[in-house]
């Protein structure tokens, strides 16, 4: 994409990370209400209307910056709550919630893929200029972010999705403990990420699921 102007490259990305960020946070919703928790659905957070969900800073700021400078693109929502007390099986259940943004991520990612190859069929047919190369640069700005933010959110640190998966399976004395760590989380990955190690931990497995979807997809 580095033919594209800033400007081009922002309307490429917007609506792959806004849709990344916003589903990924209404699956933990759905979970959660499937597993007994109602609270997402009373505060009116199981929607895909992004207004409900956004955060301006990591929805609309970092991802805004992260795509001027150049590096790679993350963002999140605001948090979909989730009472844990309320599940019908509060460890087990807070696990499958955390899965479940990750989840989603990639089954956005695959939808993506899709449009992509809908968008390369197209330019063989000659539609390269008015419809085929959108979907073929948003698919392959929504393969990517959609695999970053799965990738990103399984890292066992709290308060990421890996994070809670972990303390749902370590026990409960040991989950306090860890827990503990949420108020750091996000002070060590920035740490992380301004020493280049977080991109180097992160682009190896997004690598191989996006060489993977493109095998399944012919692309």
């Amino acid at each position: 994409m580095d033919e594209l102007s800033v400007l081009q490259r922002v309307a490429v990305w917007a609506m792959p990370v806004i849709l990344a960020i916003t589903v990924h946070e209404v699956a933990h919703g759905w979970v959660a209400l499937k597993l007994g928790d109602s609270t997402a659905k009373m505060l009116g957070r199981l929607t895909l209307n992004p207004v409900k969900h956004i955060d301006p800073i990591g929805t609309l700021l970092v991802p805004g910056l992260l795509l001027v400078m150049g590096g790679f693109i993350f963002g999140w929502a605001k948090p979909v709550p989730v009472t844990w007390e309320n599940l019908r099986n509060p460890k087990r259940d807070m696990a499958l919630v955390a899965l479940a943004g990750p989840m989603s991520n990639l089954l956005m990612a695959l939808i993506w893929a899709a449009i992509l190859k809908i968008g390369l069929l197209l330019a063989i047919a000659g539609n390269a200029e008015t419809v085929a190369l959108p979907l073929v640069y948003m698919g392959g700005a929504g393969i990517t972010i959609n695999l970053i933010l799965m990738v990103l959110n399984l890292l066992p640190m709290p308060p990421l999705d890996g994070g809670r998966i972990v303390a749902s399976l370590l026990p409960d004395k040991l989950s306090w403990q860890f827990n503990r760590l949420e108020r750091w989380g996000f002070v060590i990955l920035l740490g992380l990420m301004v020493m280049g190690i977080l991109g180097k931990v992160l682009w190896p497995p997004i690598n191989y699921l996006q060489s993977q979807i493109f095998i399944l997809f012919g692309l």
